[in-house]
């Protein structure tokens, strides 16, 4: 449901998004309630956000509601297989919710200063060198060790524990030190635990 026209820009902007990812056709179940996917991702990544950064800006507050906006337009076995057609799709998913999150933006009476700098959040743009880029992806980073880095595992019976530890490598590599110490507080299952060490020993 959209926001009444006499609320703020902000919350205008946020109801459009959600409204959008709402109509996503896929489903997951949270504290027993299912949900589209992408609305609870979306939550998810908001409430991280906040308590990582509870100072943030609204610009990444949005980019981070928009992260992955309307993400099933564009399904991953339309690529191939492979690094490359995984970068592929990354690139084409990035530009949709540029796109999308540029058209809200607009709507609401957002500056166009401030919607390229939240699109450069969402494109991941200056990751090391912006601060709110690199917030963003602490963020990012820590919601899927928190709620999906079990169901990967468990989706994926045939990745081998250093088929594993390079993913996840990967992912703690985009982090900082706020990222890795928010990893570190989580509370996971053992096995997830002894990858994370790994992970960890692997990057030093």
């Amino acid at each position: 449901m959209s926001a009444p026209a006499n609320s703020s820009r902000f919350e205008r902007a946020i109801a459009e998004i959600d409204r959008l990812n709402a109509t996503d056709p896929r489903r997951e179940t949270a504290d027993g309630v299912s949900r589209p996917r992408e609305v609870l991702y979306s939550e998810r990544l908001s409430a991280g956000l906040a308590q990582l950064y509870p100072e943030a800006s609204e610009s990444l507050r949005l980019a981070a509601r928009a992260q992955h906006i309307c993400r099933w337009r564009i399904a991953r076995d339309s690529y191939p297989l492979g690094r490359q057609g995984y970068n592929g799709w990354r690139t084409a998913c990035r530009q949709l919710h540029a796109d999308l999150v540029t058209g809200i933006l607009t709507g609401c009476g957002y500056p166009a200063e401030q919607i390229s700098h939240v699109v450069k959040l969402i494109k991941k743009q200056d990751l090391k060198s912006d601060a709110e880029s690199q917030a963003l992806e602490n963020a990012v980073g820590v919601v899927f060790v928190e709620h999906y880095l079990a169901a990967f595992v468990a989706a994926h019976p045939h990745y081998d524990d250093e088929k594993l530890l390079g993913i996840l490598s990967k992912t703690m590599r985009k982090m900082d030190h706020t990222g890795h110490t928010a990893v570190a507080a989580l509370a996971v299952t053992a096995p997830i635990s002894r990858l994370l060490m790994r992970s960890a020993i692997s990057d030093r």
